[in-house]
């Protein structure tokens, strides 16, 4: 099978968690991406394909929520049972990418389970909470809650993507509004929450890994100025892209892997 793909699922307590895997390399790398929708189930393909930079040298992992989310669950819950799948899985000692909530999860796991964490590049994300990614998160939750999947759709992808990159693909907006039909509404508000209930930035020296910290000047969800707080708080070193917003990841695909990949590397 193509990058040696695997799509499976893990049952912790009352509940699941699906996850997939690709590559041939012996070094685990786990993924852990932010807050969505989108489920990872049905994407291993796309995901080797987006990601194929590391499917020599690693085998990598990308786990998604638990499929019952609990009223009040939390971002250290999240990391709680990504350490359980890790370890039904036999993996210690992992190189972790954390993106956005994913970043938030990864923080989490480098303090709580650092014998899971080798090395950590933490993207667009933040220790603690701000006004910018309050009020964001608010209006998503009110959005989505009263079924204005539109307004929320076309507000999300111009607080993710910088003027350029709306300008280049702007034409597919309408088409991304009327198809993009989401489930899981109440699981999605649960996990926004957690998110903007985030803080763990009065323990973030326990933090002794290696860290590489990717930002983005121009992001409007957790700001610019939240991920050089984290570098400087960690001592990490960091990179900022410039004119950049949150979903640099995707804008920005190759360059970001080759700085992920060459960190992990050295």
């Amino acid at each position: 099978m193509l990058y040696k793909r695997e799509e499976n699922t893990i049952k912790i307590n009352n509940t699941t968690m699906d996850y997939i895997a690709f590559g041939h390399g012996n070094k685990p790398l786990i993924m852990i991406p932010g807050l969505s929708f989108n489920r990872v189930k049905g994407t291993s393909l796309l995901m080797a394909i987006l990601y194929r930079v590391f499917a020599k040298d690693y085998r990598v992992y990308m786990f998604d929520r638990i499929e019952d989310v609990p009223e009040g669950y939390s971002v250290e819950d999240i990391a709680h049972d990504t350490a359980y799948a890790m370890k039904q899985l036999g993996i210690s000692r992992a190189n972790i990418l954390g993106v956005s909530q994913g970043g938030m999860i990864a923080q989490c796991l480098a303090m709580d389970y650092p014998e899971l964490v080798d090395k950590m590049v933490l993207a667009v994300t933040l220790a603690r909470p701000n006004q910018t990614v309050e009020t964001c998160i608010d209006n998503w939750i009110t959005m989505v809650s009263n079924g204005r999947m539109e307004e929320f759709t076309r507000d999300m992808l111009v607080k993710m993507y910088s003027g350029k990159y709306r300008k280049q693909y702007g034409f597919l907006v309408p088409l991304v509004v009327k198809f993009y039909k989401p489930k899981g509404i109440d699981r999605f508000i649960r996990l926004a929450k957690a998110a903007a209930n985030y803080n763990r930035y009065e323990e973030i020296h326990k933090i002794t890994c290696p860290v590489l910290v990717l930002g983005a000047k121009k992001d409007l969800i957790a700001t610019g100025e939240a991920s050089e707080e984290l570098a400087e708080t960690l001592n990490a070193a960091i990179y900022m892209y410039d004119g950049m917003g949150h979903g640099v990841t995707q804008e920005l695909e190759k360059d970001f892997n080759k700085r992920v990949y060459e960190f992990f590397q050295a």
